[in-house]
């Protein structure tokens, strides 16, 4: 006999969210699995209170319905927005309040893929929602990069009048290079000068002694 090994199904959830005391925030779930989706596909929401141990069920989706809670704290506060067709097992909570606080977990099975792990979202409620930690970050390394771009563009500069230095410098070496051969070719036509003035003086004295 061959046994089929199970399968095991992957469910993602945003690890935290942030909501506005009176608002609406969206727990979206969504999952990956090997099998078709089943007729028999089930979802379930979870809550454990902040500062609790105990968690209680506030959605379950089985038989293409979805079932809400309507005797807890959630009562008339959840609408079910997914689409298991789509691997969607998403919730929408509504006219959030502080008692909201606390962790969400999301658990689907897909018959007859049914092992694996949950996932989990951390609910925070505030009267005014903070800036998000993605747009902090992203301002952080916008800066980073600025300062880096910068940083390059001098260092490109610096480089740039290094290499103008040098240029000079060569240029001002030919130069001196040049200076010796032009005093040696005005050292060579002063000597040439005496010369020829010695022989002129030379030839009028032989002469001068011809005459006498």
């Amino acid at each position: 006999m061959v046994l089929t090994p199970t399968l095991a199904i992957h469910v993602y959830t945003d690890r935290e969210v942030h909501g506005r005391v009176g608002s609406k925030v969206t727990l979206s779930c969504t999952f990956w699995s090997r099998e078709w989706i089943s007729d028999d596909i089930s979802i379930t929401w979870h809550f454990q209170p902040e500062y609790s141990r105990d968690s209680v069920s506030i959605f379950h989706y089985a038989k293409g319905q979805p079932y809400i809670d309507d005797i807890g704290t959630f009562k008339d506060r959840i609408s079910w927005i997914g689409d298991p067709g789509w691997k969607d097992g998403s919730i929408v909570i509504h006219n959030l309040d502080y008692t909201d606080n606390g962790t969400f977990t999301c658990d689907v099975k897909n018959p007859p893929d049914i092992v694996g792990k949950t996932s989990q979202v951390t609910l925070y409620v505030f009267e005014n929602v903070p800036v998000r930690y993605g747009v902090v970050l992203g301002a952080v390394i916008g800066g980073v990069l600025a300062v880096v771009l910068v940083v390059l563009v001098i260092a490109c500069l610096i480089s740039a009048m290094e290499k103008g230095k040098l240029r000079l410098g060569k240029d001002s070496s030919k130069r001196g290079r040049q200076t010796p051969v032009l005093y040696a070719m005005l050292d060579h036509s002063r000597l040439t000068k005496s010369a020829s003035e010695k022989k002129s003086k030379g030839g009028l004295g032989d002469s001068r002694k011809d005459r006498k």
